[in-house]
């Protein structure tokens, strides 16, 4: 599959060979060249939007049972190809190969979700003052979707705006992360396989600072969809050079709230599998815990003994590892960053806090999953997303001043709590300024309920229906009626 991805872009429903194919990519866990992308050029770029273009009107109007076919064939092309697809994804992301398929999997899911979402694209009929009129709302596709996505999920989230844009009736032009190209690739060949038409999907290649910007700016993009930093969803609203449409799923610093009513065993299993997931490379990764001071120091013993329990290796070679190598250089530089910080003003390391040992890991992106205690809002891993394998453990007396601290961030896309008495999870619930608030469980973003965040952490939402109707506009339709002839 490598081969056959290397140094191409789907432009107008074919795989052709860039016109540049020169920007390396790198294996995170080995750090060895797996194959070659393009920079796509100002050409390539014209001609991907102008195939979204072309194609645009006719998809537009077919029926969304007709688009929900098409999703249909897509879902099961990638779910036939799973294995080679979540390999691909291991060598340039590095999650290890069964986490990968998961992923994958759950990329045909949304395929097959918003399959069935197309038909449901409802209107209403509005009464009017007068019983000669009748308002109809009907909605209709933006248009030309650009889509830039981020390298920690390079499937579902490429999946997330490629399905719903589609069951709209809107085409698209995505740019992949930079490090994580093929994955997208690869999702832009079974495109073409499932018979999607062509220039209704187009994948280019390059750098977010010139080919993302490219589709930020370009008149013939009607609408933005991102993922990715807060910083750098900032700069697409302020550098965009005419008004359209943005869906921004941006950054996090999600909390956890440990109440001293909760399943401790639970709430300890919870934090490691979302703390430590993907090394921690996800938006909504626990960052920082609160723990009830009744509880706090079997918490913290317990958490430690569970993240020291987790394998770390290359997703290849081990493909039911727990984590694999980090994606680059960058977040491991950041985890050390905010680990030295933090232990320098005070906390206290309970597990992890280096590299694992032995031969395969010395040329690799990998560290440990890593636990620090008796945390305060003076350090970085409390008040700053770290996207790494580590995460900090304060206490707390009453669930107000929880509240005060897990609110205590201008991010607000996740949180979670662990308690068994219900007026705690009430209170705790209602008052969590989150987009999405788990309790007793640590899945965020299921696929048939909106996802999205709040303050800093974005605009719009994906997933559920919520998710492609963000791909349509809203008309209305005021019509008059006079009495027939002989009424």
């Amino acid at each position: 599959m490598l081969q056959e991805l290397t140094g191409k872009m789907l432009l107008d429903g074919a795989m052709v060979a860039a016109e540049a194919p020169d920007v390396e990519v790198r294996d995170p866990a080995t750090g060895d060249v797996i194959g070659k992308v393009g920079a796509a050029t100002s050409s390539e770029i014209e001609r991907a939007i102008a195939a979204a273009r072309a194609a645009f009107p006719e998809w537009a109007a077919l029926p969304g049972k007709a688009r929900g076919h098409h999703l249909h064939k897509l879902g099961d092309a990638i779910a036939a190809d799973a294995d080679a697809m979540a390999r691909l994804m291991t060598r340039e992301q590095g999650k290890p190969v069964n986490e990968a398929r998961g992923e994958i999997m759950k990329l045909a899911e949304a395929c097959h979700f918003y399959a069935e979402e197309a038909a449901r694209i409802h209107g209403e009929t509005i009464p009017n003052d007068s019983t000669d009129h009748t308002s109809i709302v009907v909605r209709e596709p933006i248009g030309v979707v650009g889509a830039i996505t981020p390298w920690n999920y390079p499937a579902e989230l490429v999946g997330w705006k490629l399905c719903g844009a589609l069951a709209a009736g809107c085409t698209i032009v995505i740019k992949p992360a930079e490090i994580t190209p093929f994955t997208a690739l690869a999702i832009g060949a079974k495109c073409v396989e499932a018979g999607i038409p062509a220039g209704v999907v187009n994948v280019i290649t390059g750098s977010g600072s010139v080919v993302g910007q490219a589709l930020v700016e370009h008149w013939g993009i009607d609408k933005i969809a991102f993922t990715g930093s807060s910083a750098v969803g900032l700069r697409i609203q302020q550098s965009a050079t005419s008004v359209k449409p943005m869906s921004l799923e941006l950054g996090g610093n999600c909390p956890l709230i440990v109440t001293k009513s909760a399943d401790i065993n639970a709430a300890v299993r919870g934090a490691a599998r979302r703390s430590f997931r993907n090394c921690g490379q996800i938006c909504i990764a626990i960052n920082r815990i609160y723990v009830a001071c009744a509880i706090y120091e079997e918490f913290v013993g317990k958490l430690a003994r569970a993240a020291d329990a987790l394998t770390v290796a290359n997703g290849i070679d081990d493909p039911s590892a727990d984590l694999g190598a980090m994606a680059s250089f960058e977040p491991l530089e950041k985890t050390r960053r905010h680990l030295d910080d933090a232990v320098g003003k005070g906390a206290r390391l309970v597990a992890g806090g280096a590299a694992p040992d032995g031969p395969g890991y010395e040329k690799g992106y990998f560290f440990r999953p890593t636990v620090l205690a008796d945390c305060t809002h003076e350090m970085h891993i409390m008040t700053e997303e770290t996207f790494g394998p580590i995460v900090g453990v304060a206490a707390f007396d009453t669930l107000d001043h929880a509240v005060a601290q897990a609110n205590d961030t201008p991010y607000g896309l996740a949180s979670y709590v662990y308690a068994k008495v219900a007026d705690e999870i009430r209170y705790l619930s209602r008052r969590l300024d989150y987009g999405n608030v788990a309790v007793n469980n640590v899945d965020a973003g299921i696929m048939n309920a909106p996802y999205g965040g709040r303050k800093q952490s974005g605009v719009g939402y994906e997933h559920g229906r919520e998710g492609m109707l963000q791909y349509t506009n809203l008309k209305h339709i005021r019509v008059r009626f006079d009495q027939p002839e002989g009424a």
